[in-house]
């Protein structure tokens, strides 16, 4: 009985499926928890990094789904928002740059300087 290729075929599937919500389940707790990441953060190094981390979670959810319901186009999907969240961590890395080099230059134009410089009196 347990030789029988339709059985196996069918315990196959049964288990492929189950496997499939299990990890849909994983992957909605993960996403959950990234969210709550982004929400209280400390930092915002904190919450770019938990973005990219969701947009991680959202390409396996996508994967899963793809897996889920056969189609293939769900890979390209997973491969643009892949690409589209590369760029963007990319792009909030150099926002924190910039924003850092700017926020160490008022500093600096705020200091105190030296004798014989024309202070603004406003």
């Amino acid at each position: 009985m347990i030789d029988d290729p339709a059985h196996t075929a069918t315990f196959a599937q049964s288990f492929l499926f189950w496997m499939l919500d299990a990890g849909l389940v994983i992957i909605s707790i993960a996403f959950f928890v990234g969210a709550i990441r982004v929400v209280i953060g400390p930092t915002i190094v904190d919450r770019v990094l938990a973005l990219d981390v969701l947009v991680g979670i959202a390409i396996g959810f996508i994967a899963l789904i793809g897996l889920r319901t056969g189609f293939a186009l769900y890979v390209d999907i997973a491969i643009a928002l892949g690409l589209v969240g590369f760029l963007a961590t990319v792009a909030f890395a150099r926002f924190i740059l910039h924003r850092g080099e700017s926020e160490d230059a008022s500093s600096f134009v705020t200091q105190d300087r030296p004798e014989g410089t024309v202070k603004d009196e406003t």
